[in-house]
């Protein structure tokens, strides 16, 4: 159960990076709605902190002029009071500066006042530190009372809160000196709320998150309708091109106006009209090319019975020749078998070419197919001074396969090991696993560099045309071997190093239709039987390669 959350959450997490890299329009509607997104959240925060500023300062300066309006009116009524006789009533004075206070405190934000008393002096007269009711006196902090006594000729000011029904709310502290007569100094606070400026704060900044959003969208589905526009027409060429790559050499885009995108159209078509051309003429050559070759090889067939009858009626009467004319006549039957198998190839590869190859299909046991190659190849091996090696690691099931076909693969391989091994120890190795089986023939002789491993499968080929073969090969064995392996749905690969010897190793499906993605067998396979080092003679190697 846990494991298949596990996937169930693997393939749910990879379904986006998957889109992210197989679409270009979803890549370049994200890369937009991201930048824009990121251009108007950087804009609009700028804005909004623009907006911030200017409706705090706006407000401050205008609590600042009414508190300075209030300062000099409260002092002109304390002046104002002082009778004749040079005396005041403090507290009557103190109840008319505090109406008057309320009426120039009645606009909008208002939140209340207080007139503390200056500590530390010695008067005639003190008058009653008063506020209004229910304000928190606490909100007139040390440090603005600190700045009015040390600078008593201006306004200060500084940012607090209140306590509000629905919590804290922003308010604004003013605070000036005033001098009442007989009594001393005192100061007078005065408490604006702001909660005005939050709202309209709060308004600016929500219609501006809600404009960067519907920005952003607007954006988005425009880049989204601009890029499907600008990549339809790539996509239809795309198509038009798998078409033409799948044999539908008919197929074209549609020209439609003047813009790039026709051009794009006009040029593909141009393109697609030159590869159909270019394809049709070398279709036909090669239909005259695999004609040839095939006429030529079944034309060649009755001069070369012909000529193999009389050969043979002259080999059989060879006694009666001199020394001499006995030699030409074998080399004359060699060289008639070697044309006669030469022959057989050209006509194989032809059917290959022709796509004219079926498969005769049984249950095959690779091991003892192989068992009998090496048994056919043993006499030529020994002449070499090869001796022959199995190793079956594994592949002891049947195998869905063309027996013949398999057979003259692995002779192949076997043949050339024996023709290029230096007379050193042939090994081949079997093994298979669930889906699949391979064979494998390493050889420590010569060997091959990467330029002449990459060209072992051309036609005709050879690493060293000098080399004298032991088994009469024609040049085409690698060629039809791989067409072989490729019919059965398998691989054949290679691995050489000069001096170190050459690996052929077919892998073939176990069943027909099966999909091989690995081989089981290395490349080259590891043999623990066998010591070919410089310093080992031969006597002992034989007798360690003996089965």
């Amino acid at each position: 159960m846990m494991w298949a959350s596990l996937r169930w959450l693997r393939r749910v997490l990879a379904s986006p990076f998957r889109l992210w890299r197989v679409s270009l329009l979803t890549r370049t509607v994200v890369v937009a709605g991201l930048l824009s997104g990121g251009a108007v959240t950087v804009i609009g925060g700028y804005m909004s902190l623009t907006i911030q500023d200017s409706l705090f300062e706006s407000r401050r300066d205008q609590i600042v002029v009414e508190s300075v309006r209030t300062g000099a009116q409260v002092q002109s009524l304390f002046d104002n009071s002082v009778t004749q006789a040079g005396t005041i009533d403090v507290e009557t004075a103190n109840s008319s500066a505090q109406t008057a206070i309320r009426t120039t405190q009645s606009s909008p934000g208002a939140g209340g006042f207080a007139i503390l008393r200056t500590p530390g002096q010695i008067t005639d007269q003190t008058m009653t530190s008063t506020s209004t009711a229910g304000l928190d006196i606490s909100v007139v902090s040390s440090q603005i009372r600190q700045a009015v006594v040390q600078n008593p000729g201006q306004v200060h000011y500084q940012s607090g809160s209140l306590q509000g029904d629905t919590g804290l709310i922003p308010a604004l502290v003013t605070g000036s000196v005033i001098q009442v007569p007989s009594a001393g100094q005192y100061e007078l606070y005065m408490v604006y709320d702001l909660s005005g400026v939050q709202s309209t704060l709060t308004l600016v900044q929500q219609t501006l998150i809600a404009g960067s959003i519907l920005l952003v969208v607007i954006i988005t589905a425009v880049t989204w309708l601009v890029v499907r526009l600008a990549i339809g027409p790539v996509r239809l060429a795309a198509r038009t091109a798998e078409r033409l790559a799948e044999g539908y050499l008919e197929d074209r885009i549609h020209e439609r106006g003047e813009d790039v995108i026709a051009t794009l159209a006009r040029s593909f078509n141009k393109m697609a009209d030159s590869m159909q051309s270019q394809i049709v003429r070398l279709a036909k050559l090669s239909q005259l090319q695999q004609h040839f070759v095939s006429d030529v090889s079944h034309e060649l067939r009755t001069p070369l019975t012909t000529i193999r009858l009389a050969a043979d009626v002259l080999h059989d009467k060879r006694n009666d020749w001199e020394p001499e004319s006995q030699r030409s006549i074998e080399l004359l039957v060699a060289q008639i078998e070697r044309f006669e198998l030469m022959l057989t190839d050209l006509l194989e590869i032809s059917r290959y070419d022709a796509g004219a190859v079926t498969l005769d299909r049984d249950r095959v046991n690779l091991v003892e197919l192989l068992e009998d190659c090496l048994e056919q190849l043993a006499p030529i091996a020994t002449q070499r001074g090869s001796s022959l090696v199995l190793e079956v690691l594994g592949g002891y099931g049947e195998v869905e396969a063309d027996s013949r076909r398999l057979r003259r693969v692995l002779l192949n391989f076997v043949g050339n090991a024996i023709d290029h091994g230096e007379g050193k120890p042939i090994v081949a190795f079997v093994d298979s696993d669930q889906d699949s089986v391979a064979v494998a023939v390493r050889d420590w002789g010569v060997g091959m560099d990467q330029e002449e491993a990459a060209r072992v499968f051309d036609r005709f080929w050879r690493a060293d045309p000098s080399r004298q073969r032991s088994t009469g090969g024609t040049g085409l064995g690698l060629a039809i071997a791989q067409e072989d392996a490729i019919a059965h749905g398998g691989f054949i690969d290679v691995w050489s190093v000069p001096g170190e010897g050459s690996c052929f190793r077919v892998t073939l499906p176990r069943r027909v239709g099966q999909v091989v993605e690995r081989s089981p067998l290395p490349l080259p396979p590891e043999s623990d039987h066998l010591d070919v080092s410089p310093d080992h003679d031969e006597s002992t190697r034989a007798a360690e390669v003996t089965p």
